[in-house]
């Protein structure tokens, strides 16, 4: 087969992968416009006229859209930028500096990466019930600074990219192993610090199951718990120009980093997957 005929099938096999992939958020912003009567009529591939209509509805429903969405904005960006931060630097402790039980630390690191939070997540309930902070956001972004996975891609991006031959530059120069770490370090790990913020803050977006067991104030509830609630009740009374509007509306945090850090994103797996 010639090269020629493995870039066709490679590029007809992207193309149709990239297609299956975009097509429900096409149609999922094309259903954002169209009203409850379109809607019932059959999908289209024509934008409707409801998109006012139906942001307008979405503003004034029983459920709290927008408070919901700040509070996802407030928990899901403060524990994507503190876990990445906070996971170099951990990283780079045990990348850099030799010192008794090295290795059982990182195993140890390791092996709880393989620990679901479903495991814990009574004791850590009841934590926070004796520690009196239900209906608050510390126990949905402080716990997360710790996450082993994102620790593993760190010091492994962090042995393929960072020559310790700067860091001891750095050292003879007089500076300082924080003024190193922030000016030396960090920016070398930027691809990989976009990398695990995307997918924390996904993850952390769409956590539906720790939230819904901590948040119970209207004023407090994120995105997931509101469009679970979406079917649950009479809230949107069966609206599903209102119900797509919302799922829209809920997504678009995610695909605007996403837009923002692509580059950064591309970069950081193929630098991140190459040693040397």
């Amino acid at each position: 087969m010639s090269n020629n005929s493995r870039r066709v099938i490679v590029y007809s096999v992207l193309i149709i992968v990239s297609f299956l992939c975009l097509f429900w958020f096409y149609a999922l912003f094309i259903n954002a416009t169209r009203s409850n009567g379109d809607l019932t009529r059959g999908f289209s591939l024509i934008p409707g006229t409801a998109l006012i209509d139906n942001w307008n509805n979405m503003l004034h429903c029983a459920l709290p859209v927008m408070s919901s969405m700040k509070n996802s904005l407030l928990v899901a960006l403060s524990s994507s930028i503190l876990c990445s931060y906070f996971s170099i630097m951990t990283a780079y402790g045990i990348h850099a500096y030799c010192f008794p039980g090295r290795k059982i630390f990182y195993t140890l690191a390791v092996c709880f990466m393989m620990i679901p939070k479903q495991v814990t997540v009574l004791g850590f309930v009841d934590l926070v019930g004796r520690m009196h902070l239900r209906d608050s956001f510390i126990p949905l972004i402080i716990p997360e600074i710790a996450a082993p996975i994102v620790f593993y891609y760190m010091i492994k991006y962090m042995e393929s990219t960072l020559p310790m031959s700067l860091v001891e530059a750095a050292r003879i120069d007089g500076a300082s192993e924080l003024y190193i770490f922030n000016r030396v370090v960090l920016p070398l790990m930027r691809p990989a610090f976009a990398v695990q913020m995307i997918f924390k803050f996904v993850e952390s977006w769409n956590n539906y199951f720790i939230p819904a067991l901590i948040l119970h104030d209207d004023s407090k509830k994120t995105m997931p718990i509101v469009i679970s609630l979406l079917r649950s009740s009479n809230f949107a009374n069966y609206d599903n120009g209102l119900i797509y509007m919302v799922i829209a509306f809920s997504i678009l945090p995610s695909v605007i980093i996403y837009l923002f850090l692509s580059r950064l994103i591309i970069s950081g797996i193929t630098s991140g997957g190459v040693k040397g």
